[in-house]
């Protein structure tokens, strides 16, 4: 029961978080064109894009604005936070971009542990965005997000480790192969048992 309502809670939370970023998409895509309408095409040079100037000016006015409120009184949060869960909810159904009800699907547990182990060749771990960037030159994975893998992989009983170091690149989320599980025995079938003789 409880891993069921874990789910149910993922798939909100990807829902949301999918919304949040069309939301976000289109309120910059609005904010973009508002500051290139600014632009005189009757004039030249910085005279041209004084109005776009004063525009951004404007936007960051505001963005201050609304920070200040919020630091001088927080309880605005109360009214600001659902009404933009609302409206990313809302954002969904505007755009082609929809959350996906399961994470994009993997071949078997057994293929992708072989994938990793070639990826990983004789080193020690692997950034999962190497793992993806490999996955996608064959074709493979194509729109995922480092996130989607990483869920894929968990679902998989495939451990995703937090701080993977990788030669002189930063710690990042990875694969370590002294973690990777083994592939799985296939069962044997017990032999059928031979009659016994009769007297």
């Amino acid at each position: 029961m409880s891993g069921t309502k874990t789910t149910a809670m993922q798939r909100r939370a990807r829902t949301l978080t999918a919304g949040q970023r069309i939301l976000a998409r289109h309120l910059t895509a609005r904010a973009a064109a508002w500051v290139r309408a600014g632009r005189r095409t009757d004039l030249d040079g910085v005279a041209a894009i004084l109005g776009c100037i004063l525009r951004l000016i404007l936007l960051a006015a505001g963005a201050y604005a609304v920070w200040w409120l919020i630091r001088r009184w927080p309880v605005i949060l109360w009214a600001v936070v659902p009404l933009w869960c609302w409206a990313a909810i809302r954002a969904l159904g505007t755009d082609d971009e929809q959350a996906p009800e399961e994470p994009p699907a993997l071949p078997s547990r057994d293929a992708v542990i072989l994938l990793l182990h070639e990826v990983l060749g004789d080193r020690p771990a692997v950034h999962l965005s190497e793992v993806l960037t490999h996955l996608q030159s064959k074709g493979q994975a194509k729109g995922w997000t480092v996130a989607d893998l990483r869920a894929r992989l968990e679902a998989l009983g495939i451990p995703v480790e937090l701080k993977v170091k990788v030669g002189r690149k930063g710690p990042t989320r990875g694969i370590v192969k002294a973690a990777l599980p083994p592939l799985s025995q296939p069962e044997e079938t017990e032999p059928s048992p031979v009659p016994s003789p009769t007297v």
